[in-house]
């Protein structure tokens, strides 16, 4: 009768004591680190570096034929400023205007693709993005045609009186509509409408739609129940909406470029100048930062303002 024998004795599993807790080893600590590792890379090569660039750009002086020089010139970003200022407040009113029309129009088509599409829901969604399918270029050409002087749309907003209002804002000369700030404010609203629905949509397809019946219940009427329960709660989504809409649109330069005329440009139109054209890069580059501290800057104040917790 043969007898077993026992196992090596450093073999043997040591029993943790109980109530303590082993600590994880440190190859599963650097996991996490090793995920985030692709993401700080692409940041640091193309916006860190690229970054860094501009802001010693923004501080040279020289020519195109004789070379650039950092030379801390930083008299550079005050004469931009004091040069194309009005560029600055055009860009601010353009996107601020259009970031409003596309709230006013965006968050109806939200609420009800939220709420009332049912079984439409993702043929509507399919279509707030169908845009993005066509080339921005072409979308914004698109509306050349449209607001073409003589066409239907300008009859029919001189019809209405709508040109009579527009001229009194100042927004359009007499009955033509192309070439005026009625048009570059158009094409902004057009272009960058779907992200301002798409997180208006996010935000209010999370209601539960118990709240409004516990709402109805408790005798609100349909107004009441928007101003206290849906459009407090729907708050993050329309804050998030007017960031990514705000922000792209006062730096874009296409839709001023095509739709607009001289005194319609936008300081994204001046930056381009300046890049392509007068080969000024140190003014371009200043402009390029002076454009990200305002945006940075009202950014931060509306956010706070807000009160969003999700944001901040």
């Amino acid at each position: 009768m043969s007898t077993a024998t026992a196992p090596p004795r450093d073999r043997v599993p040591e029993a943790a004591e109980p109530g303590v807790l082993r600590k994880p080893p440190v190859r599963r600590k650097l996991v996490p680190y090793w995920l985030l590792l692709p993401g700080i890379l692409w940041l640091l090569v193309f916006f860190a570096l690229p970054l860094i660039y501009q802001a010693s750009t923004s501080v040279q002086t020289g020519s195109l034929e004789e070379g650039f020089t950092v030379t801390w010139h930083f008299a550079t970003y005050w004469d931009a400023l004091t040069e194309y200022w009005p560029h600055f407040v055009r860009s601010v009113l353009y996107a601020g205007t259009a970031t409003l029309l596309c709230l006013l129009l965006g968050y109806p088509l939200a609420y009800l693709i939220a709420f009332k599409a049912g079984r439409w829901r993702n043929l509507l969604l399919v279509l707030v993005i169908a845009p993005f399918f066509t080339s921005f270029l072409i979308r914004t050409l698109a509306w050349k045609t449209i607001l073409a002087d003589g066409g239907p749309v300008v009859e029919v907003l001189g019809t209405v009186g709508f040109l009579d209002v527009t001229n009194w804002l100042g927004m359009t000369d007499g009955n033509r509509v192309l070439a005026t700030p009625l048009a570059v404010v158009t094409g902004l609203t057009y272009n960058f409408l779907p992200f301002m629905i798409l997180p208006l949509y996010t935000s209010l397809e999370r209601i539960d739609p118990r709240l409004h019946e516990a709402a109805g219940d408790l005798y609100a009427s349909p107004s009441t129940t928007f101003r206290k329960v849906t459009f407090p709660l729907s708050l993050p989504g329309v804050v998030s909406g007017t960031l990514l809409t705000f922000i792209p649109a006062s730096g874009d330069y296409v839709n001023a470029e095509l739709l607009g005329s001289t005194d319609t440009k936008m300081v994204g139109n001046v930056i381009q100048s300046q890049f392509l054209r007068v080969l000024d890069y140190p003014t371009a580059a200043a402009l390029s930062f002076l454009l990200m501290a305002v945006v940075l800057i009202m950014v931060s104040v509306y956010i706070r303002r807000a009160g969003t917790e999700d944001l901040l």
